[in-house]
C-alpha cells in the first residue's frame, strides 16, 4: 500500500476555492465574554485542513464551561482563549447557551471525538501529527500505539511528556527544535488548562507546524486510561457529574465553584439581551 501523500493545492482541483474559505475562521458568538465558534466537527477539521493547505499558522482551543469561568479570573488564560484563531464549544452546555442566543447547533465539538475524527481523516489526506502531553512518556506511548492500530496508515510523527513543572528555556528550546524537525503539520496538545492554552499562546510564533490544538483529557481516554462517560450522559450535559464520581478528589472543587457561577453569569447574559 502506498503512503498517503500530504496536502497540497493541487488536491483539490476545481474545488480549491471551497478550502480557501474554509481557511477563515467561522463566526462567533460570546459567552460571558468568550468568543466561541458557531461550528462543528466537520467545519473544524476543514479549517484545519485548509489552514494546513493555505501554510498558515493558528491555534485552536476546545473550551467547556471551565474555561470559560476560569478565563473570567485569569487573565493570561483568557488571553490566549480570545486570541485563537478557533475557540470551539465543547462543552453541551455552552451548546445550549449559544443556541438560546439564538443559533442553531446540533452538537459540540468534543475534544476527544474531533481528534479521533481528524485522525481517521488523515488517513486519507497524510497529514502529520505530532503528540505534545500525556501523564508521562508511557502513558504517550501507549496513545500513539492505540491511533496507529485504530487508524491504520495515520502519521504520528513524534511525540513528548513534558514534566508537570514549566519547562526551562533550555527545555523549550530543546522541543521546539523538536517539533519543527519533525515536519508535524498538526500538534495535539493534552496538558489541561489552563497550561495547554497559555504554552500554545506562547509557542505558535515559534513552531513550524500550521495547527496546534488543545484537547485536554482526549489523551488520557485515548490511551485507556480513564473512561469515557456514556454517551446518554453527554447527551445530558452530565459528563461533569461522571468525570466528578470518577475522580472526585481532583474535580470537586472545580466543579463546586464555576458551575453555579456559569449558570449565574449566563442567565444574566441572557436576561440582559433579551431585554434588548
Amino acid at each position: 500500500m502506498s503512503t498517503p501523500q500530504p496536502l497540497a493545492l493541487q488536491d483539490f482541483g476545481p474545488d480549491l476555492h471551497v478550502m480557501e474559505e474554509d481557511a477563515a475562521p467561522p463566526p462567533s458568538v460570546e459567552i460571558l465574554g468568550i468568543p466561541l465558534a458557531i461550528t462543528d466537527y466537520a467545519r473544524t477539521m476543514d479549517w484545519m485542513d485548509a489552514t494546513i493547505v493555505d501554510g498558515g499558522q493558528g491555534y485552536v482551543c476546545v473550551a467547556a464551561t471551565h474555561t470559560v469561568m476560569a478565563c473570567q479570573e485569569d487573565p493570561e488564560l483568557r488571553h490566549a482563549v480570545v486570541n485563537s484563531d478557533l475557540t470551539v464549544p465543547d462543552g453541551q452546555p455552552l451548546v445550549w447557551a449559544m443556541n438560546a442566543l439564538g443559533h442553531n447547533l446540533t452538537s459540540r465539538v468534543y475534544g476527544p471525538d474531533l481528534m479521533a475524527q481528524y485522525c481517521e481523516r488523515s488517513v486519507g489526506t497524510g497529514t502529520k501529527m505530532f503528540l505534545y502531553g500525556g501523564r508521562n512518556q508511557g502513558a504517550l506511548v501507549q496513545l500513539a500505539l492505540n491511533l496507529r492500530r485504530r487508524y491504520p496508515g495515520v502519521q504520528i510523527v513524534g511525540g513528548y511528556a513534558p514534566p508537570f513543572r514549566a519547562l526551562d528555556a533550555e527545555e523549550q528550546e530543546a522541543i521546539t527544535r523538536e517539533i519543527n524537525a519533525s515536519g508535524a503539520d498538526v500538534v495535539w496538545v493534552g496538558i489541561g488548562v489552563p497550561k495547554q492554552e497559555k504554552w500554545m499562546a506562547t509557542m505558535r510564533p515559534r513552531l513550524k507546524a500550521p495547527v496546534l490544538i488543545g484537547v485536554g483529557a482526549a489523551f488520557d481516554f485515548h490511551a485507556g486510561l480513564i473512561p469515557q462517560a456514556p454517551p446518554l450522559l453527554q447527551a445530558a450535559g452530565m459528563e461533569w457529574a461522571y468525570r466528578l464520581f470518577r475522580e472526585p478528589r481532583r474535580l470537586w472543587k472545580r466543579y463546586a465553584r464555576y458551575n453555579p457561577r456559569f449558570v449565574t453569569g449566563f442567565a444574566k447574559q441572557w436576561a440582559g439581551q433579551r431585554s434588548r
